[in-house]
């Protein structure tokens, strides 16, 4: 019988959140079978920003969202905060 999948764990502490007028939805997940948080944060348009990093608690990935506005604001989730341009040849 082959191996099914594992779950994937969403923490209550994933959500909505607006500030500065920007929307973001910040999840925050596991795989049942893994102890390590993931953090991903998707703007309106679906640009999503997904940190190396894992986390040993859904607490700490939060933590790190709540770190990365307080340094670069919520614009850094933007597109246009977060696309760079390449030169046209």
């Amino acid at each position: 019988m082959a191996d099914r999948d594992p779950n994937l764990v969403v923490s209550g502490l994933s959500g909505t959140v607006t500030q500065d007028g920007v929307t973001v939805e910040v999840n925050i997940v596991r795989l049942e079978d893994e102890p390590d948080w993931s953090l991903e944060v998707v703007n309106s348009s679906g640009t999503s920003t997904v940190w190396d990093d894992q986390f040993a608690t859904d607490a700490a990935a939060l933590d790190a969202f709540r770190q990365a506005v307080a340094q670069e604001g919520m614009a850094c989730f933007l597109d246009s905060a977060t696309v760079i341009p390449f030169p046209s040849r």
